[in-house]
């Protein structure tokens, strides 16, 4: 289903790469006319790679529904052409490098001056201010940055986060920060000043380990795939050597997967194990008693024991299983290669999945966009 929430909000978006290519293609998502400002060379995210016949799999993740339009901003009279969309715009959306947006006139303090009832969203690395705000940032640099690299990976070492964590942490924070915009300027008529930064939406969540770090000293260890503070809960491989992943988080169902899953009942009152603070001291031991317990069983037997006994657990996934998961809800999105089938949107609408609309040639909306925009 196309929906209809932003339906008559006009978004243009001089955008490039995830964060802010991720905040307006939710909008565009919801219903909103979303102008995509590309340089004439395009967003260099349609080079990231060429492996959906022919598309880059970021792109075409993040900009369907949206209209693209090719201006170079270095010119006057393509600045005129963006300052006549931003006079129509309901939101306007730029993630520049420092300082560029400001240099062209389209500053957002200088954009609200004109237009009182527009909401400025700015995604940049670190902010405004502070000592970083001028440095570029991209998701791993900021992953390193923000600590999250020391609290990721194993005893072996620290790890990337698989997915570029960080752009999407500011791209969802500024879409929650635009809805809540859009709901104050339906009260007062009054748009604002939106700013998010990669380093402060991932250090927002963060606040875990910076608050056991901050006031009780603790320094989160690399645990890899086992909880740092909750044993047993982590990855077991069976005799098919296919992980999977369990977690106990009480003691009724310590003494349920004692009995039902391991077939040895007398571990529940193993004075290693009486408690979760004792099994996470003894971890190693109690890591190696349920190893050696589905040494003789496959994955799915394990999983099978588990469900039975109403223990959490999750099969440890290769791309191979996720493409064809059960559990899967899929869209077709047509791109400039052709029909594509995709993960669907995470969000039901009256039982339905959301049809995110097509993802746009490079320029495929120039020509009209330029018509309709100099017609005043």
């Amino acid at each position: 289903m196309r929906c209809t929430d932003l339906e008559g909000l006009l978004v243009v978006s001089v955008e490039q790469a995830v964060a802010a290519p991720y905040l307006s293609s939710r909008l565009a998502e919801a219903g909103a006319r979303v102008i995509k400002i590309e340089r004439p060379e395009g967003d260099f995210a349609r080079g990231y790679d060429r492996l959906v016949m022919g598309e880059s799999a970021y792109f075409v993740w993040l900009n369907r529904g949206k209209e693209s339009v090719c201006l170079d901003l270095r010119e006057e009279g393509a600045r005129a052409t963006l300052a006549a969309m931003v006079a129509r715009a309901d939101i306007f959306i730029q993630n520049l490098a420092p300082g560029a947006i400001g240099r062209m006139g389209f500053a957002p303090e200088t954009l609200r001056t004109r237009h009182p009832g527009l909401i400025t969203v700015s995604i940049s690395g670190y902010g405004d201010e502070g000592p970083s705000r001028r440095l570029k940032a991209y998701d791993l640099l900021v992953q390193a940055e923000s600590g999250l690299s020391s609290i990721t990976g194993n005893e072996a070492g620290m790890a990337r986060v698989g997915i570029s964590v960080c752009d999407i942490a500011a791209g969802m924070t500024a879409h929650q920060a635009v809805l809540q915009a859009l709901v104050v300027r339906g009260r007062s008529g009054q748009g604002r000043r939106i700013d998010v930064s990669l380093f402060h939406a991932l250090t927002d969540w963060m606040n875990v380990p910076y608050l056991q770090f901050t006031y009780g000293g603790k320094l989160p260890d690399r645990s890899g795939l086992n909880h740092p503070t909750i044993a047993p809960y982590g990855a077991y491989a069976g005799a098919d050597g296919r992980p999977i992943l369990l977690a106990i988080q009480n003691e009724r169902e310590w003494l349920r997967f004692c009995a039902e899953v391991l077939a040895a009942p007398e571990l529940a009152t193993d004075q290693r194990f009486a408690d979760n603070s004792a099994r996470v001291a003894h971890r190693d031991a109690l890591n190696l008693l349920i190893g050696a317990a589905f040494a003789a069983l496959g994955r799915e037997e394990v999983a099978a024991r588990l469900e039975a006994a109403q223990i959490a657990y999750g099969r440890i996934s290769t791309m191979e299983d996720l493409a064809v998961h059960p559990q899967n809800r899929y869209v077709e999105v047509m791109t400039p290669a052709g029909p594509v089938r995709m993960l669907a949107p995470a969000v039901l609408i009256d039982g339905e999945p959301v049809d995110p609309g097509p993802v746009p040639g490079l320029g495929q909306d120039t020509a009209a966009v330029l018509a309709e925009f100099a017609r005043g």
